[in-house]
């Protein structure tokens, strides 16, 4: 119960952090029962990105969505990992109209190909950091 009223009582960002829990859950069952070439249709214009310059408005608003959807997935019983993430902070920004890039990579990693994902709303990255050290593979711009 002490969890409940701290959540009520002191969470600026309820709304959000309600949403990112749903669209996590969402997102992470489109990865378990879609088929992988269907997915990506749905994540934005392919290949373009989102204008370097934001509002202030928007900013505060990323970084709210940032915090939100990281403390989130940190907590949820499915696996939350970075594309998850990205596309649950792109859904959320995409409401409220502020475009966002999310951009997908790779590198090679102990002979192994690893996989990444990150958003980036104006000069700021929302989730997954800036992908230093990924070959960026492909983006999607929000519509």
């Amino acid at each position: 119960m002490g969890r409940l009223y701290r959540f009520i009582r002191y969470n600026k960002f309820k709304s959000i952090t309600v949403r990112a829990w749903v669209y996590s859950a969402m997102f992470r069952f489109q990865m378990l029962y879609t088929r992988p070439d269907k997915l990506p249709a749905k994540w934005g214009i392919e290949g373009e990105e989102s204008p370097e310059a934001a509002t202030l408005e928007e900013y505060r608003y990323a970084k709210g969505v940032s915090y939100a959807v990281n403390r989130v997935c940190n907590k949820t019983k499915w696996e939350s990992k970075c594309l998850v993430r990205a596309l649950t902070a792109q859904k959320i920004l995409r409401q409220k109209k502020i475009q966002s890039t999310l951009y997908l990579g790779c590198r090679l990693e102990n002979g192994k190909m690893v996989a990444h994902a990150w958003l980036r709303c104006g000069r700021m990255y929302v989730t997954g950091g800036d992908g230093t050290g990924y070959t960026i593979v492909d983006k999607f711009r929000t519509e």
